[in-house]
């Protein structure tokens, strides 16, 4: 039996985030044109996060190393209206999301348990480490990695997926839009896992099931709508997802010692997750215990993350002196910041 359910679709206001949030790179950067689409969906694009002042960070993130935020497992509400309620939704490449400016405004009490919305806010930062990861915004190397599941025919059929630091959970969508078979969506905050994350899912998984489109037609933007929008919900897609939030090293343990453990993923997609060095060894660690033997990381990132320190060569040089896996760039995006897109694999497998 399909679930039915409404939401509505902001028509007359473009997508938006606080511009003071970002950290613009250099004055040739500014002066970029930016991708009529991507300007619409992703006013964070061409830029790196904005790390909180050192006294916000001093009052609010825990000692480095002194403490880890705990595993959850969001479970999906019967009734998907209340997950969808008060929501304002908008279309882009083919797939709704929640309005996240309207998120950041309307966002509080019970709804923000953690405090992020306000902490962000008040701090003006994209980032406040042990706090607040950036999941309240849809970072521009999300659609880099889009456009290559399209470009080289990324197969996700019968596939398990994890979309690790999902965000918006666009990469996992995608992934289930592909018919996986099962696709895990994990990100740092349980506030972006309930408030973003899974109204998104929840939205896209319509019995109609639209695929996701190629080349030209995937970079067009959908006007947003302010009319009621009503959808049917296909429980045979969401049966397929599970919801996990907390730090990295917890979620795997939550996953392969629970007393509902999981096989390996086939993939795991993750973007501009290597931002900060000190999180290195968590995330290799992770992809080591989760990727299955033969399975593939596909991870997007920027060349470099000005203000914060990390970007992709340090990754890769990172796994090189790990060896544990073998690396290969993919795909190399010079428009605006550079970015690059890595597939990455375990040593001595096809």
């Amino acid at each position: 039996m399909d679930f039915q359910f409404n939401f509505a679709v902001d028509e007359n206001e473009n997508s938006e985030t606080d511009a003071d949030f970002l950290l613009l790179c250099s004055p040739k950067h500014k002066q970029e044109s930016k991708e009529k689409s991507r300007e619409n969906a992703d006013p964070a694009a061409d830029s790196s996060p904005k790390l909180a002042p050192a006294k916000h960070q001093d009052e609010t993130a825990p000692e480095k190393n002194h403490c880890v935020k705990a595993a959850k497992e969001h479970s999906i509400p019967e009734d998907l209206n209340k997950v969808l309620e008060n929501k304002v939704m908008e279309t882009v490449l083919d797939l709704s999301h929640v309005k996240l400016s309207v998120v950041e405004m309307t966002c509080s009490g019970d709804a923000d348990s953690e405090g992020i919305v306000s902490k962000s806010v008040s701090s003006h930062s994209d980032l406040i480490p042990g706090v607040y990861e950036g999941g309240l915004k849809i970072w521009e190397c999300t659609f880099d990695l889009m456009d290559y599941f399209s470009e080289a025919e990324i197969e996700f059929t019968n596939k398990t997926v994890l979309d690790l630091g999902c965000g918006a959970g666009l990469l996992g969508i995608a992934a289930l839009r592909g018919e996986a078979a099962r696709v895990h969506f994990q990100d740092y905050n349980s506030t972006v896992i309930d408030e973003i994350t899974l109204p998104n899912v929840v939205a896209n998984c319509t019995s109609e099931g639209r695929r996701m489109s190629s080349g030209k037609d995937r970079k067009a933007s959908k006007p947003p709508s302010k009319k009621p929008r009503k959808a049917e919900g296909s429980p045979d897609m969401l049966n397929r997802c599970r919801f996990f939030s907390g730090e990295w090293s917890q979620v795997s343990q939550l996953l392969l010692n629970s007393n509902k453990p999981c096989s390996k993923y086939d993939v795991i997609l993750t973007s501009e997750t290597i931002y900060n060095p000190d999180y290195y060894s968590a995330l290799h660690d992770t992809l080591a215990q989760l990727l299955d033997r033969n399975g593939r990381v596909y991870l997007a990132s920027k060349v470099h993350y000005f203000g914060v320190g990390g970007g992709i060569y340090l990754f890769e040089k990172f796994i090189e002196e790990k060896n544990v896996f073998r690396t290969s760039m993919v795909k190399t995006i010079d428009q605006g910041l550079q970015r690059c897109i890595m597939e990455i694999a375990f040593k001595n497998t096809c």
